[in-house]
């Protein structure tokens, strides 16, 4: 399932939240604002409370934060929120 996250483009968000498009990622990214989603899966190894069944980056007043959709064992369904510029696991709610 992890390759299908990795392989999979990231979607900007809508809503309340400013629209990251797909170009706006890539060059926070290519500028060092932010981690790559690759970098910050390794960073999250053993640290969320089962399988990542999603992803969705967003801007949040201006910060860049992933949104893990995050599946345990028991199919409790979990958001974790990822701060994209240093990896730091800021929340983990259950939905």
């Amino acid at each position: 399932m992890l390759a299908g996250v990795l392989l999979a483009p990231v979607p900007a968000a809508a809503g309340d939240h400013d629209r990251g498009a797909p170009e706006a990622v890539r060059r926070a990214v290519e500028a060092g604002e932010i981690k790559s989603l690759a970098d910050i899966l390794a960073s999250l190894r053993g640290k969320l409370p089962g399988q990542i069944a999603g992803v969705e980056i967003e801007r949040e007043r201006g910060r860049w934060i992933y949104e893990f959709r995050v599946v345990d064992d028991k199919g409790r369904l979990y958001e974790a929120y990822v701060d994209a510029r240093s990896g730091e696991i800021e929340r983990i709610k259950e939905k």
